[in-house]
């Protein structure tokens, strides 16, 4: 919801791959649909640098499809000057610290990075022994073990289901190196971003 609100623009962004899964998360029988859906990653490029590319995963990879996952991706791509920007939430329960995370104030970022990536952080780094999971953890571990520059940022967060806070707690990313010239209008942002909290009301609306 981030990307779709504060990056993605489709005249600046094209469609150029699709990555098609199955598992118990993931049952899909749908093989010629394109478009996002709960069982696709789907990867658009940047028009006027097709150098960019953004990684949207709505679906979830078991474990043991990681690794294929992983070969599929960066085995397409050139490794040499890569650098590799993640984002993820997680609850906040999962979040360990000595002091009551009744007390945290909610959604907040933590970032992780692997040893190549020297850009400055845009939030305080994950204390241990916190751990990152899923496939974000496997990405981040792939690149740490191919020495490619990458940052996870991790927001942690309270609720359930899709709200402003929450999507609006990664905006402080908009002012890194790599995220800054991607974003768009604030205005257009402000629509969009309205557009998915109210796609999301309706769907939550059907199990009242």
């Amino acid at each position: 919801a981030f990307l779709s609100s504060f990056i993605l623009d489709s005249v600046c962004w094209e469609v150029v791959g699709v990555v098609k899964l199955w598992n118990e998360w993931c049952r899909t029988s749908s093989t010629t649909n394109v478009l996002p859906t709960d069982s696709f990653c789907l990867f658009y490029r940047l028009i006027a640098d097709p150098t960019v590319l953004l990684c949207q995963c709505s679906c979830y990879v078991a474990e043991d499809q990681q690794f294929q996952w992983l070969e599929k991706v960066f085995g397409s791509m050139q490794k040499k000057g890569l650098q590799v920007t993640i984002l993820s939430t997680c609850p906040v329960a999962d979040y360990k610290t000595q002091e009551s995370t009744l007390t945290l104030a909610s959604p907040f970022l933590k970032a992780l990075k692997t040893k190549e990536f020297q850009e400055q952080v845009c939030c305080p780094l994950l204390e241990q022994p916190n751990i990152v999971r899923d496939l974000p953890a496997a990405v981040l571990s792939y690149c740490q073990v191919w020495q490619i520059p990458a940052v996870l940022y991790q927001c942690y967060t309270d609720v359930i289901k899709l709200d402003t806070v929450t999507i609006e707690a990664f905006k402080p990313l908009l002012s890194s190196k790599v995220l800054k010239s991607l974003a768009k209008d604030a205005s257009e942002s402000t629509k969009v971003l309205k557009k998915f909290l109210t796609s999301s009301e309706t769907h939550s609306n059907i199990y009242i």
